[in-house]
């Protein structure tokens, strides 16, 4: 019996700071902003905005994006989309950004959301990892093999998709539904064959060289991520207002990422505890990538594709059509998604 390898602790320090507040529950209530004001200079307004370490608010302030609002935004942290989904519905949150997956999963549970806003990104940072020393050479090899992923994300789709591709069903692996942070542990310490996720997780193993890449998402996932708000949110007229100032400061940030790739990587890098060659190098994969796109026919049938195959799995409990769940409001002069553009749109 092969004995379990403990987890580097270079490697459990920077997602321990990455994953702090990881419970789905608000973190710390952090405002920032102005003297506040709403949009329109009367009042007061505030966003609520659920977030992940080293996310919007990170990418936001180093762009200098938060310098100048008229309403306050108070972060909400989270692991990743399902648990900051679930906070939208229950209206503890107006907006925040997921991957393609954890919109799916939330509509077929009929939870009270809207997707908003999207951008497209290279889908090389969505992974399928194993050990270097690995027998395994493809996904083809997962058969009867166990693998780590977290339940609704966009890598458990990326799972999916890779294996079908392969020509094995998901039964015909051992899924084990972990979030990041213990994933992390299982993969490094030797309890899991595989492990399915994303950046800058994927990075955190390639760049210190404690796994390769069995399979990536090019060619098998969409590579959108979104922008979802609540309902109610978006029918308060100075919040959606406020929504679509965010949307505009986050888009111009996307673009200040991608013409200082390396700039970017330090205060990520300061932000999540991440080593900057490893921030580097997932800005470098994907994170750098993402350009804003407008949420088209195209996503919606893509999209439609991911829940359909959900539901064929039963892990999802009803059919959905994904076009109810979207409101085009914020597409305003976007590209469309097929273009899947590596230049900025011009931003007013």
């Amino acid at each position: 019996m092969r004995r379990p390898r403990l987890a580097p602790a270079a490697l459990l320090l920077p997602l321990a700071l990455l994953l702090a507040a990881c419970t789905g529950t608000s973190s710390a209530d952090t405002s920032s902003g102005g003297a506040g004001g709403s949009v329109d200079g009367k009042g007061s307004l505030t966003l609520n905005v659920g977030d992940q370490r080293g996310g919007s608010e990170a990418v936001l302030r180093a762009a200098g994006e938060l310098d100048d609002l008229t309403y306050k935004i108070r972060w909400s942290t989270f692991t990743s989309g399902p648990p900051l989904l679930e906070a939208i519905n229950a209206k503890a949150v107006d907006l925040g950004a997921v991957g393609n997956t954890p919109p799916v999963f939330a509509a077929g549970a009929d939870s009270k959301i809207s997707v908003i806003a999207a951008s497209h990104g290279t889908a090389n940072g969505e992974a399928i990892l194993v050990p270097n020393d690995s027998p395994l050479k493809s996904a083809a090899d997962l058969k009867g093999k166990s693998v780590a992923v977290a339940q609704g994300s966009s890598a458990h789709y990326q799972l999916v998709a890779s294996l079908k591709k392969a020509g094995l069903d998901f039964d015909d692996i051992k899924a084990k539904y972990l979030q990041p942070a213990d994933a992390l542990a299982a993969f490094t310490g030797g309890k899991v064959d595989a492990w399915a996720v994303w950046d800058p997780y994927t990075s955190q193993i390639l760049q210190p060289k404690k796994g390769r890449v069995l399979a990536d998402g090019e060619g098998v996932v969409n590579g959108i991520s979104f922008q979802v708000a609540a309902p109610g949110a978006l029918g308060d007229e100075k919040k959606s207002a406020a929504i679509d100032d965010y949307l505009k400061r986050l888009r111009r940030a996307q673009a200040w990422v991608y013409k200082h790739p390396q700039e970017w990587a330090k205060v990520w890098a300061k932000d999540t505890g991440l080593p900057y060659e490893v921030a580097l190098a997932s800005v470098k994969r994907s994170n750098g990538t993402r350009v804003p796109v407008a949420v088209d026919k195209n996503v919606i049938s893509t999209e439609q594709d991911i829940a359909d195959t959900f539901t064929d799995l039963k892990l999802i409990p009803r059919r959905i059509d994904f076009g109810d769940f979207v409101d085009t409001r914020f597409n305003g002069g976007l590209p469309p998604s097929t273009t899947a553009p590596r230049t900025y749109p011009e931003e007013n």
